[in-house]
């Protein structure tokens, strides 16, 4: 009997292996390998054509010493907070809205996921036409006349803007089904006791509904640091570098000045950061979220 089970237990092993071996070796090739040879680039001078050359720290120095990697660090603050904020604010007020079952509920949840699964080069050439600064629609509805994408002024928020309403259906869904959790005995007994809407929602609900906004924070933000597509395809980085962020900063280093190892460097300090935000976001959960342990 426990031989029967010793190769039961053995087959059982070998076919789990089986089934997640092909993913570990896809982790292994395209995660790890590029992850640790990216590690070692950053301390390397090569062109992609040339001999490798050991620099050391010379391009952690270079790029943090430089005055426009500042820019683009403090481009890439604001956006990301921005977008953070924005996109956190805006979908929840909007789940709490049709979380009251309004008339029409489902048509609005799927109007405002769209956006979310709509490519990002549809989205990104109607948004041009949008910000047209002659023929947008957008000018025409305000009766003024902006350069959206060719002002440094207004490239940026114009971006955060096309930013948030993409990323708006996707939290807003999180947010109905962290409101489908709250037990409703709650709300009721708020009201029972007489407190208005207002002071529902901040007091019984916000609470209970703490740990999907956290959540939602964490992942808003790490995304928001990562923004490429949108800069690639709508500004390029410009007007004057107002649009240019660390990702973009990341490309332009390795595939037009051909400096891999500058370009993994800034890498490593986008991923620094990233570690650094949610390392703290991580350290105030237990403030931010209701009954954290």
């Amino acid at each position: 009997m426990k031989n029967f089970q010793l190769k039961s237990r053995y087959r059982n092993t070998i076919a789990a292996w089986i089934f997640i071996l092909p993913a570990l070796i896809g982790t292994f090739i395209f995660i790890i390998i590029p992850v640790i040879f990216s590690f070692a680039l950053s301390f390397v001078k090569w062109d992609l054509l040339n001999e490798i050359q050991y620099a050391g720290l010379e391009n952690f120095k270079y790029i943090l010493g430089d005055k426009l990697f500042l820019k683009v660090l403090l481009n890439t603050f604001v956006y990301a907070i921005s977008v953070s904020v924005l996109g956190v604010i805006i979908p929840l007020v909007l789940a709490a809205i049709l979380n009251n079952k309004i008339r029409g509920g489902e048509l609005y949840k799927t109007a405002y996921f769209i956006p979310f699964i709509t490519p990002m080069i549809v989205i990104a050439l109607v948004w041009q036409w949008i910000f047209d600064p002659n023929a947008g629609c957008l000018n025409q509805f305000l009766h003024l006349h902006i350069n959206w994408l060719y002002d440094k002024a207004y490239a940026m928020p114009a971006l955060i803007l096309v930013s948030v309403w993409k990323l708006t259906g996707y939290n807003m869904i999180i947010f109905l089904s962290g409101f489908a959790g709250i037990n409703q005995d709650l709300l009721e007994a708020s009201k029972i006791d007489g407190a208005n809407v207002f002071d529902t929602f901040r007091h019984v609900t916000i609470p209970l509904l703490s740990s999907t906004i956290f959540f939602v924070i964490v992942i808003t933000s790490i995304s928001s640091f990562q923004v490429f597509d949108l800069i690639y395809m709508m500004t390029e980085g410009g007007p004057e570098n107002s649009t240019m962020v660390l990702v973009y900063s990341i490309y332009k280093y390795a595939f037009e000045y051909f400096d891999a190892g500058k370009a993994s460097a800034i890498a490593y300090i986008l991923f620094a950061i990233i570690f650094v935000l949610v390392l703290f976001q991580w350290k105030l959960r237990k403030k931010l979220v209701y009954n954290e342990q």
